[in-house]
């Protein structure tokens, strides 16, 4: 294994050779952009118009709805959950995990056969994976496996960060992703901490934030909608979200100087969408709510403060650090109420129809205005279309 990483660092190296700068983060070698608004003269006046709101008041509520959510399934084909949530729920992407992928060939059919099941919608699907390199990684087993973001970090070469960016956007290309979840920001200050370990550059923020950027910047050239994750940090945990509620009694002062660091370069630097952690930051919002149902953290800190425009996506609601403590619904309902643009749910279908209901009851009920979801699915259509995946 060592053996290959550095043989992939090598390749990597090699194609960075003579390179003196990174291109600035956004979409390289994409398609020409479609135009997100368009004015012309009329009756010698100039009129302004938004391709994206005249889309957004076309959408019925169910569509919109639909948009905030991205699920997962549990099979390598399409069943008839995925059927029934793609046509019906229109649900606006789908993430694949290793369950779902056998060889390339079968990946290579699923994601089309999924497009084409997708095609009666109005909207695109986001298609996405977590492609981390090292041990988070989902591609078949006969493709090249990437370096972790530690051993990325050891080399401490935002040139080579970039290159693997940029290696990993192309070949997730390749299989048709549009969306990746990644690069993580977290700063692996804790030693005790094993649900970040090796996914970390390392335990310098500036570190961290230097080869987080250029690995976005990399994954954004090709085409790929790079996910930073997880705000507002998870490396100094030393227990794991995917199975209990993880505290973290930081004040506003430890954030700014350490946590937040890379997150804040990589908003600066262009970040089209972020991912929540679930996790509770006591002196931050006083609630005692995860950071991903806290509108202090989601809509106060990283929206209003950090002046993050872009689309918020939640961690898995399934994971123990919520299921431990909320109903989906519930969970569902407060984490768009705190700013979440969309709702990860990975894996059970009665979840994730749940969830979608939950919406819905709430706008039939005046518990969520439709204007609030207006805003969330406005920034899901604005990316879709600066990604061109229409």
């Amino acid at each position: 294994m060592r053996k290959l990483l550095i043989l992939i660092l090598v390749i990597i190296t090699a194609a960075v050779a003579g390179c003196k700068t990174i291109p600035a983060a956004g979409p390289g070698d994409k398609k020409e952009k479609l135009p997100l608004e368009e004015i012309w003269e009329e009756n010698d006046e100039f009129v302004r118009r938004d391709p994206v709101k005249e889309l957004l008041s076309e959408l019925t509520l169910a569509e919109k709805i639909g948009q905030m959510v991205i699920i997962g399934f549990n099979d390598t084909f399409i069943d008839a959950s995925l059927e029934k949530l793609v046509t019906e729920n229109h649900v606006g992407g789908i993430i694949f995990f290793g369950r779902n992928i056998k060889d390339s060939a079968q990946l290579e059919a699923l994601t089309k056969s999924i497009k084409e099941l997708n095609s009666m919608n109005r909207l695109p699907l986001f298609i996405a994976v977590d492609e981390e390199g090292g041990t988070v990684t989902r591609l078949p087993t006969e493709n090249t496996r990437f370096p972790s973001s530690r051993e990325l970090g050891k080399k401490n070469d935002s040139e080579l960060s970039f290159a693997n960016g940029q290696a990993i956007g192309s070949k997730l290309a390749s299989f048709d992703f549009n969306m990746n979840f990644a690069p993580v920001l977290d700063i692996h200050s804790n030693p005790q901490n094993t649900v970040i370990g090796s996914r970390s550059f390392g335990a310098d923020p500036g570190l961290v934030a230097r080869l987080g950027v250029a690995v976005m910047a990399g994954l954004q050239n090709k085409g790929i909608i790079s996910v930073i994750k997880h705000f507002p940090g998870h490396g100094d945990t030393s227990t794991d979200s995917h199975y209990v509620l993880p505290v973290l009694n930081h004040d506003r002062e430890r954030l700014d100087s350490f946590e937040l660091i890379p997150f804040r370069e990589a908003i600066k630097a262009g970040a089209d969408a972020v991912m929540t952690a679930h996790i509770r930051y006591s002196k931050i919002d006083e609630s005692g709510r995860p950071a991903t149902l806290a509108p202090a953290i989601l809509t106060g800190l990283l929206r209003e403060e950090l002046g993050f425009n872009g689309v918020i996506i939640t961690d898995d609601l399934e994971m123990g650090a919520i299921t431990r403590h909320y109903d989906i619904k519930e969970a569902a309902l407060e984490a768009v109420k705190a700013g979440a643009d969309i709702l990860l749910i990975s894996h059970t279908y009665k979840l994730q129809q749940d969830a979608l209901d939950a919406l819905h009851e709430a706008v039939e009920a005046g518990d969520l205005s439709e204007q609030r979801i207006d805003e969330s699915v406005e920034r899901i259509i604005r990316l879709k279309l600066n990604y061109n995946l229409f």
